[in-house]
């Protein structure tokens, strides 16, 4: 009896060397995306999840847990087994949030792991293709005609377009009332409904919108113009100068995952924004894909956590 125990406890050994030894990946992976499921970086999550599951050979399942900010989000993968297992596309509020809550919910630079940036989508302004207001001056004369009484919707406290339209506000001395969202398209769902006047988003969001004549951009807040709303001016064109708001997206792990299986993971994520078909799904909506080293992700959190500490400091922007 003594005996075969043994047995048993050395086959059992085996399996579990075994099954150690297994090359990554050997089960499906899981992407966690901050928002609700048809948002742009649910969007983003699924079309560059597609590919890499083809790369990786495993599945790629993206599980949506919106809230606080993103932070339910953060929290879950931070909590996971550093395996390469559970990923996140984080945007923006990955940085922004340490400056926005207190006490900080995480600290971005040792909780998780950079593996890569996605790309970039400039934010917008927009309201209902129908709506009297035709420009962002006619936006501003209104908020100041009226202080506090113009409302805006956004995807949420601490995203990036709520960060930069009370920047905005700021700038221009004007008092506006953010109505936060648990996702970008929730928000635009009301505007369209006549619930609130004005939408921040980001431009991958809104487009289809536009284009099917439904909704009418009136800024643009990148530092450029974006081919695909040529006519619509920036937010520096119409008297601001020097005012850019971007999303960038980024593909994110937990702390101390295995440097072999970050660059792994990384591989996949390179060949998936290489693809033809993702860049002209990302393009056709006004995003760009930039695609980089884990080294210069890290890089990138670590300056919009200065800038976003500096903004939240001088305009007074709290976490409602």
């Amino acid at each position: 009896m003594k005996f075969a125990r043994l047995v048993a406890f050395a086959f059992a050994a085996l399996a579990l060397g075994a099954q150690a030894a297994e090359p990554y990946p050997s089960k499906p992976i899981r992407i966690l995306v901050g928002y609700t499921a048809g948002g742009a970086v649910d969007a983003v999550a699924r079309i560059v999840g597609q590919h890499m599951s083809s790369t990786l050979g495993q599945p790629v399942i993206i599980e949506n847990k919106p809230g606080a900010g993103t932070n339910i989000a953060v929290r879950t993968l931070i909590d996971s087994a550093p395996d390469g297992y559970t990923l996140m596309l984080t945007a923006n509020a990955l940085a922004a949030n340490m400056a926005l809550y207190h006490p900080a919910p995480f600290d971005a630079e040792r909780d998780v792991a950079p593996v890569g940036l996605v790309g970039r989508v400039p934010v917008v302004i927009a309201t209902r293709a129908d709506s009297d207001i035709k420009s962002l001056a006619g936006f501003v004369q209104r908020a100041k005609a009226k202080p506090g009484d113009v409302q805006y919707a956004t995807p949420g406290n601490g995203s990036t377009p709520h960060l930069a339209v009370e920047m905005f506000a700021h700038s221009a001395g004007i008092q506006l009332t953010h109505v936060p969202y648990k996702g970008g398209s929730q928000a635009i769902t009301d505007v369209l409904g006549g619930q609130v006047p004005l939408v921040a988003v980001n431009a991958l969001e809104v487009v289809p919108h536009v284009k099917a004549g439904k909704m009418r951009v009136v800024a643009v807040m990148s530092a450029a113009r974006t081919p695909m709303l040529p006519d619509v001016p920036t937010i520096a064109e119409s008297g601001y100068p020097g005012f850019e708001a971007s999303v960038w997206y980024g593909l994110i792990a937990p702390a101390k995952t295995p440097a072999d299986v970050i660059a792994k993971v990384h591989d996949a994520l390179e060949k998936a924004l290489a693809a033809a078909d993702v860049q002209k799904r990302i393009s056709d909506v006004g995003g760009e894909v930039t695609p980089g080293t884990a080294a210069q992700f890290g890089q990138l959190i670590h300056d919009e956590r200065v800038r976003y500490e500096k903004l939240v400091k001088e305009a007074n922007i709290r976490a409602d």
